[in-house]
């Protein structure tokens, strides 16, 4: 086996994200689907209207500290693969594998297994139920895995976001751009319309829910602490994605500005829009209704949509919500990528996969490599399944990272740091303690989720001595690739 990674070194990425377009990846990868979908399951988690706005709050102010912590590093930083390179230089090149491990085999991959199926799942509402019938059904683990016409789209969504994303990042970036003002054009129809034309009444929000069937949410998951937790995950979903602009800071023009500025802009924008269309979601329904939502045929955004409209303002939500999973799934499929990227250059991974194009200068072995595997994961057909494995493991990460910056103030006192974290080093303790009690929660009140992700992400290690063991430039000789690592502007 060669020692040497075979990349191109005179093909470099190139800078060509404006802030516009890195506004628009942290907006398009958070607004996706959760926001539609996950207010039945909170509704149950903890009842009433004010409990699941002030998770939702909650949630957005949890995820603004960790944006304003990894806008620290980033700015310290900027290279392709974001949080890896945080955690690979804070903590070693084992655990900076297995953060990579985790974003290809769980998270990342996760992730867009699960907007691809819902993707395919809006589609099918849209046509009318067309895409139901199924080829064959496999039993397989105790499960019938089955593969129809919602798989085969969910297939293509995920290719054709692949092949998008092998053009110029530039094209990416005006790309998420407008889908992300589709986005936050539908979030905006449907609060004014709810208010506007719906004629709802301010009275549910002094309700509570009483007989919603609740179908799929456990009983160990329903009010109390342990429903708050479980309300948590479900919104942290909905936010899920504010960390990806940084495994693209190698290629965002000016990063140590515009990298602090979408991260922190995008954030609170987010969180604005997410409290005033939930407020909307209560104003139309009562929480009954809400948590009585057969989620196999609706969810809360169609039903709003229906009471304003009626059935001709269902198919256009149907539409509009397709558009927003396909541009989640878009900007994960661009800032997904450079992981596996950073890992080849560092010898980490298959040598091919840090090649860029000569043409587009960006990695397309590893984007080819990260659709495969996102299109396996995305045949068990089971969106909140593959959510709850992403969102436990990526929030263990989520807290070493954050813990980084302690380590690097300590380490590199006197490193150029463009943006310094507001509130340090409270606002980072806050985000790990939190962290802390919700990885603990997670573990009481779903411990075979939590251990699933626990074991794939364990399962890197073979894989990680395997690699150290037949490669001799594991990532204990990156000095000679630092400066390479930053690309042309």
């Amino acid at each position: 086996m060669s020692t040497t990674p075979a990349r191109n070194d005179q093909v470099k990425l190139i800078r060509g994200l404006t802030l516009l377009a890195a506004v628009s990846i942290v907006i398009g990868n958070v607004i996706g689907t959760g926001v539609f979908l996950k207010a039945r399951v909170m509704t149950c988690n903890v009842g009433t209207p004010g409990k699941v706005v002030a998770v939702w709050v909650a949630a957005g102010l949890l995820s603004l500290a960790g944006a304003l912590t990894y806008a620290e590093l980033a700015a310290m930083m900027p290279r392709a693969g974001g949080e890896y390179v945080f955690v690979r230089e804070g903590y070693g090149a084992r655990l900076g594998f297995l953060y990579g491990w985790m974003q290809i085999f769980i998270a990342k991959t996760g992730s867009q297994a699960s907007l691809a199926v819902a993707f395919a799942g809006f589609l099918n509402v849209l046509t009318g139920g067309s895409l139901n019938p199924t080829f064959f059904s496999v039993p397989l683990f105790g499960y019938n895995v089955s593969f129809g016409m919602l798989q085969v789209v969910a297939l293509l969504a995920i290719a054709i976001t692949t092949l998008i994303n092998c053009a110029a990042v530039a094209v990416s970036g005006h790309v998420a751009t407008l889908l992300t003002a589709l986005k936050l054009g539908l979030v905006l129809a449907i609060g004014v319309g709810a208010f506007l034309a719906a004629g709802g009444d301010w009275s549910h929000f002094g309700m509570a829910n009483d007989g919603g069937a609740c179908t799929g949410v456990a009983a160990n998951a329903r009010y109390g602490v342990a429903g708050f937790g479980a309300a948590m995950l479900g919104a942290l979903w909905g936010y899920d994605g504010w960390n990806n602009l940084t495994l693209v800071a190698g290629e965002v023009k000016n990063p140590q500005r515009n990298i602090p500025l979408a991260l922190i802009g995008g954030m609170i924008t987010i969180i604005t829009l997410y409290v005033f269309v939930n407020i909307a979601y209560f104003y139309v329904l009562a929480p009954t209704q809400v948590a009585g939502i057969n989620p196999d045929g609706s969810n809360v955004a169609t039903e709003v949509a229906r009471q304003i409209f009626g059935a001709v303002a269902v198919a256009f939500i149907a539409a509009a919500l397709l558009a927003s999973s396909f541009g989640s799934l878009h900007t994960s499929i661009l800032t997904g990528a450079r992981v596996p990227y950073a890992m080849a250059r560092d010898g980490l991974f298959f040598q091919n996969l840090a090649r860029l194009s000569p043409k587009t200068h960006v990695p397309v072995g590893a984007l080819v490599l990260q659709g495969a595997w996102a299109g396996i994961l995305a045949l068990s057909g089971s969106f909140d399944t593959l959510t709850d494995y992403v969102i436990f493991g990526s929030w263990i990460f989520y807290g070493l990272t954050t813990a980084s910056v302690f380590i690097f103030r300590r380490r590199l006192p006197n490193a150029e740091r463009p943006y310094r974290a507001w509130g340090y080093p409270i606002v980072p303790i806050l985000f790990l303690l939190v962290t802390g009690w919700l990885l603990v929660n997670t573990l009481l009140t779903t411990p075979v989720q939590a251990f699933i992700g626990l074991g794939l992400i364990l399962l890197g290690l073979p894989v990680y001595w395997y690699w150290a063991r037949h490669n001799d430039r594991v990532a204990f000789q990156r000095a000679s690739d630092i400066e390479d690592d930053n690309p042309k502007s």
